[in-house]
Order: structure tokens, then sequence, then C-alpha cells
């Protein structure tokens, strides 16, 4: 966990290490504070709050969650005082994960399920126990502008592009973003609910801000660079996609085929699997927000990285 100076009083705390759940936050210190997304398991956003104590002498005021997926908001307890802010999305689906099946997936005897045992060891590093969910209360829809002692900071919905409640927070004279997971950098991405046009449109969005400094939700900083090569990973996966849905392969087969170029390098790249099956979506004509079943899905990224990446 690493923390950075990126703007005057501006701050993000960075988990570069590889894997489920290690996202990034981050600490405007002016007007109170603002917090940009906590972290999935109490123990972690401890650490985080003690980083934080290192540069400012309280608790931030407010806690902004960018969405509902648990490794940005399941440490909001933390923050008892804090104002917690979020789109309206964010709160209606903020039950749709709960630590307490995370914490039974860890501790069951899966030896005849390897697929599930391996995800299974991908959360060794984290310990749900105790994590209640505490939702944002103060909600909007489209934007909402936050006055910190005269810094103004946008608050800006995008999706659906990761998850239907998107949100990225920008603060406009330091040119400074932080894209939760609408950017993923040098990592494999996952998307939940929209479209792949959705999800470059955000994308679009972001560079047309043209922020200096990125702050993705998952991976190292970055400036532009970051969104353009998630906008080149999108458009390369769609194509690739559809050249072999329309031979008739499964999502499965397809991803076994798809030659990655320099994104084969970006941490967990068998998630390819997952980002070929929402493609297939789309090609079906499903709607964007048809559910996707974690468990198949977790049966195939495991297949597909036994077969490819077996040494990763």
């Amino acid at each position: 966990m690493k923390l950075e100076e990126i703007g005057n009083q501006i701050y993000t705390c960075l988990q570069e290490e590889p894997g489920i759940g290690y996202s990034n936050s981050g600490l405007i210190g002016r007007g109170g504070g603002v917090v940009i997304d906590t972290f999935w398991d109490l123990a972690h956003t401890r650490e985080l709050l003690a980083q934080y104590a290192r540069v400012t002498p309280k608790p931030a005021g407010r806690v902004v969650n960018t969405h509902h997926n648990g490794d940005h908001c399941w440490g909001n307890q933390l923050f008892p005082e804090a104002e917690i802010i979020g789109h309206r999305l964010c709160a209606e689906n903020f039950g749709a994960e709960t630590p307490g099946l995370l914490e039974m997936i860890k501790s069951a005897d899966l030896s005849e399920q390897p697929a599930l045992a391996t995800f299974a060891k991908s959360l060794a590093a984290w310990d749900f126990a105790g994590v209640e969910l505490v939702p944002p209360t103060t909600l909007f829809d489209d934007r909402m502008t936050l006055d910190l002692e005269g810094t103004q900071v946008e608050l800006v919905h995008v999706g659906p592009a990761h998850t239907e409640s998107d949100v990225i927070v920008h603060l406009p004279e330091e040119r400074v973003l932080f894209a939760g997971d609408v950017v993923f950098r040098l990592c494999t991405p996952v998307g939940w609910i929209g479209s792949f046009a959705q999800w470059i449109d955000a994308l679009d969005q972001i560079l047309a801000l043209d922020p200096e400094v990125v702050v993705p939700g998952h991976g190292p900083l970055c400036g532009a660079e970051g969104p353009r090569e998630m906008k080149a990973y999108l458009r390369h996966v769609l194509a690739e996609s559809e050249h072999f849905f329309e031979r008739g392969l499964t999502a499965l087969e397809a991803a076994g085929r798809i030659d990655l170029g320099p994104f084969e390098k970006w941490h967990e790249p068998e998630r390819l699997v997952f980002n070929v099956e929402r493609a297939y979506r789309e090609f079906r004509g499903d709607p964007v927000d048809t559910p996707i079943d974690p468990i198949p899905m977790i049966a195939d990224l495991h297949a597909l990285r036994s077969e490819r990446w077996p040494d990763r």
C-alpha cells in the first residue's frame, strides 16, 4: 500500500499488488476532507486510514463511492461520522454482493472443485469477517459538485460501463481525475453491466476532460495513456469476439484463440473470457443488464488460465 501526493493536498493510496480486490483510493485533504473509495475488508481499510492519518489530522468528513462493488466500498463502516455519497444505483445495488458468501467460499471444502478452489485461494489476503454493508445515503443521478473551500470537485455518472453506478471524480483546476473501475491500468478489466460502446463512451468522456493525472480503479497511476489503452483493449476484444462468434465458437473457445498482442502482458489475462462473453451477450441481442452468473465464469477463467497461462 503506497501513499502518493498527486496535487496540493490531493493524495492517492495505491494497492499495486496483482490479483483480485487490490483497488485504489483517493483523498482530498481540503474542506473537511473527502475520501474516494474504501477497501474490500476492514484490515486493509484500517491500513488505509493509517496512511491518510499521515497527512490529515482527522478522518475525512465525506466518502465518495465510485460504484457498488465491494472492493471499493466495504470499508465504509470505518468512517462512522462521514457523509457517504454515491450514485443512486450504487445504493440500490449495494447488497448485490455479500461478504458472508465470500467467507463461506474461503472456508469450504473445495477439493473436488478446482476452479472454485483457485478462486478461494485468490481471496486468502482478505478477511471479510465483521464487514457491515454501509451504503451511500447522499445520492445523485447525473452529477454533483462539491465545494471544498473553493476547490471544485465534480462527481459525474458515466455508467453503465463497468457497472451501472460508475462515477468519476474530477478536479478540473488540478487536472486530477479518479476513474474508479472505468479504467483498469495494466490489468485486464471486467465489466458487469453495460455495453462495449457505453464503456468506450465513458473513456471518451474522461479523455475530453484532459486530465494530467488519472487514478485508475486498479493498477498504477497514469495519464491519458491509461484510458486510451483501455479503449484499444475493448475495441480489439470486441472485433476479435465478433469474428469467432460468427464462426460459431463458444466464448471460451474464442478466448483460447484471440491474440492479445501487447495486452497479454497485463495482469490476469484470463479475464479475457469474461469480456468475450460480454461481447457475445451483445451479439445475441441480450439486454446489457442481463445478469452474468459468476460460477460458470469462474470455471471458464480457471480453464483458460490453465490452458494459456499455466505459469502466471
